[in-house]
């Protein structure tokens, strides 16, 4: 009399924890992507909001800012208050870099991409990662910003004033 055995052999396994490691292994990338893209995203809503804060402060002065305090309010000398807190950039060790020229006629926002296909999904210009980024920007950690917004009278690759 023989007697029946039961259960999985070793090879049944091994190939199911190989099948479950690799569905594993690839809906961690797309999560990592997914991550990416939503801290890209929060980038470029963040300048938007900065964009039209800016936008009131020059209907006010006719000029921008010299500079902005990020991680704080952007106010007047009179208290009047254009954007409650400035926001800093999602990732730690990267920020936002303001540019404009001594007599405040423009602005340009810039910040780094992290996922190099989504660069240019909104209305900002951007720039490729392989052309070096935008010159003379430094978005943290000597990393090159790669997305720009700027006051309408000038684009993000001229150089100088409008």
């Amino acid at each position: 009399m023989t007697k029946e055995r039961s259960g999985f052999t070793l090879i049944e396994i091994l190939v199911s924890v190989v099948i479950i490691g690799i569905l594993s292994a690839i809906g961690l990338s797309q999560f990592h992507t997914a991550q990416m893209r939503s801290r890209d995203a929060q980038r470029k809503e963040n300048l938007s909001s900065v964009a039209k804060a800016l936008e009131m402060y020059y209907n006010d002065y006719d000029r921008y800012p010299d500079s902005l305090p990020w991680g704080s309010a952007l106010e007047d000398d009179n208290g009047t208050v254009y954007m409650k807190d400035l926001p800093n950039d999602p990732s730690s060790g990267l920020v936002y870099f303001y540019n404009t020229d001594d007599s405040g006629g423009y602005y340009r926002l810039y910040s780094y991409i992290e996922h190099g296909e989504d660069r240019c999904f909104s209305e900002g210009e951007c720039i490729s990662a392989d052309d070096g980024g935008y010159a003379d920007t430094n978005c943290g950690s000597g990393t090159a910003c790669l997305y720009c917004l700027a006051s309408s009278n000038i684009s993000c690759q001229e150089e100088g004033q409008p």
